[in-house]
């Protein structure tokens, strides 16, 4: 074994893979389909080889001393047993022991969210910070924990569940079976039904046009496209999603009083409207002691916070050090 260490983002689409150096530092890396409809073993066996290709890319002959991967879905960060991971259809898969004996080297995992915070702590919007909050508002909402520098997991590996805090208790229905989640109200995924719904009802005829005509190909996106053209009822779309995202900001504000929040993922990229309108609702709800210690920061590292994050994982995994605070 060497120096080096191999970090994984795997994803119900993609299983995205990099070698990295002891500085953390990317040497190679590779982007191939996950296939998950392919069964545990493939999926496996996929990233089995992406491990290979980032060693043979970066001229590497020797193992990797650590592995660190981050897998959507309840997990248990100890064990690494991956309770239910919907997007892949897994249950209770014990991801880490599969890996270490495919690979032979020490392997860590954790939830994909937690390692999008840490790969922003350490490499990105959130250095030199101790109290950092991460969320990515995507196809759905999810968030990780950075408290006093260390990566904060709760009792049972849950804590972080942002979008599932409820924000109206009569609101739209959650794929968790709640109602008025933050994730219901404020994701990509949220603001795509409400225009279908807008359409459905007979009005959001930019929005369609922004899908050229097909309201099964409404996203986010179009969304986008008919409120940056200057159409009210896309722009209200947007206002509704960021004055949710800024009421479930503001709890977190008022809970943990943290001196960061960062914001990624794609939903953030609508426009400046959701970034005006949640501000402008923290500002309400936010308690002011609070709300004038907080800065609030898109993310740096883009489709790589999650990656980097399970650099600094495996960097742990293997002794090394990623900065002087540790997880």
């Amino acid at each position: 074994m060497d120096k080096t260490v191999v970090a994984v983002d795997l994803g119900g689409t993609k299983i995205y893979t990099a070698l990295a150096g002891a500085d953390g530092r990317v040497l190679a890396e590779v982007l191939v389909p996950t296939r998950p409809w392919e069964g545990v073993d493939a999926v496996i066996g996929r990233v089995v080889g992406t491990v290979d290709q980032v060693l043979e890319r970066a001229g590497k002959g020797g193992r990797p001393a650590a592995l660190g991967i981050g897998c959507p879905g309840p997990l248990d960060a100890a064990s690494g047993l991956v309770h239910h991971a919907p997007n892949l259809d897994w249950y209770d898969v014990p991801l880490k022991d599969l890996l270490e004996k495919r690979l032979g080297i020490p392997v860590a995992v954790d939830n994909d969210a937690n390692l999008a915070a840490l790969g922003e702590y350490v490499y990105g919007a959130g250095r030199g910070e101790k109290d950092m909050v991460y969320i990515t508002v995507s196809t759905g909402i999810g968030g990780g924990l950075i408290l006093d520098g260390r990566l904060y997991h709760g009792a049972g590996f849950g804590a972080g569940e942002i979008g599932h805090m409820t924000i109206d208790p009569d609101g739209p229905r959650c794929n968790c079976g709640n109602s008025g989640c933050l994730e219901a109200m404020a994701s990509g995924t949220a603001m795509a039904r409400e225009a279908r719904l807008l359409i459905e009802s007979g009005r959001g005829r930019a929005i369609l046009e922004a899908a050229g005509g097909d309201v099964c190909a409404v996203t986010a996106r179009e969304v986008a496209r008919a409120a940056a053209a200057g159409d009210d009822e896309a722009r209200q779309i947007i206002i509704n999603a960021g004055r949710a995202l800024g009421t479930g900001v503001a709890n977190v504000i008022n809970l943990l009083n943290p001196a960061l929040v960062v914001l990624g993922g794609g939903a953030m990229q609508v426009g400046p409207l959701i970034w005006e309108t949640m501000e402008e609702e923290i500002s309400r709800r936010a308690l002011a002691a609070a709300r004038r210690r907080v800065r609030l920061v898109p993310a740096e590292l883009g489709p790589r916070s999650g990656l980097m994050g399970a650099v600094a994982l495996a960097l742990q995994k293997s002794g090394g050090i990623f900065r002087s605070g540790m997880v």
